[in-house]
């Protein structure tokens, strides 16, 4: 059984107000990996429950963000092995989209590229999805590297190859 320590108020306090500094990662990484509204939901809620539970490991000398999306990212693979049921929702999540640019009166032309690439990034594997998702949010290949786990060459390497893929698909 896995022991759990105990946080002290301040650690609490410290956590609550990181994870709300920082909760763009875990509902930008929700939506990447689950389509639905309720399985977004779901998502976000188990990633912050893991970051709860892993906060009395955290390492203060590496960055926050950085740990932050470690284990966002791992949490989200792990819910999409997890989900058969996860296909079912692809076109309701692109339906989504679709109305949020009606809406707001987004141009229609721009809003079906930004559709185009979600369903490219929706059918890359786990692995390539997480690199797009850290590369568009401009993370520099040093902060993707650490946060995958991958050498930094491997990083320009796989995103190189995904910009001539999305050049060639979309």
């Amino acid at each position: 059984m896995e022991q759990t320590a105990v946080m002290t108020t301040d650690a609490k306090e410290r956590f609550g107000a990181l994870l709300e500094a920082h909760r763009g990662i875990v509902l930008k990484v929700a939506s990447t990996y689950a389509f639905g509204p309720e399985d977004r939901a779901d998502l976000a809620q188990e990633i912050a429950t893991q970051l709860w539970r892993a906060y009395p490991r955290y390492d203060a000398s590496h960055a926050f963000s950085t740990w932050m999306y470690r284990i966002a990212l791992n949490v989200a693979i792990s819910h999409v092995r997890g989900s058969a049921h996860r296909d079912r929702h692809s076109v309701a999540f692109d339906d989504a989209l679709h109305d949020v640019a009606d809406e707001h009166g987004v141009d229609l032309e721009a809003g079906q590229r930004v559709r185009a690439l979600h369903r490219f990034i929706r059918q890359l594997p786990r692995l390539e999805r997480a690199l797009m998702l850290l590369y568009l949010e401009d993370h520099s290949t040093r902060e993707i590297s650490e946060i995958l786990g991958i050498g930094e060459s491997n990083v320009t390497t796989k995103i190189s190859r995904l910009k001539q893929r999305i050049r060639n698909e979309i």
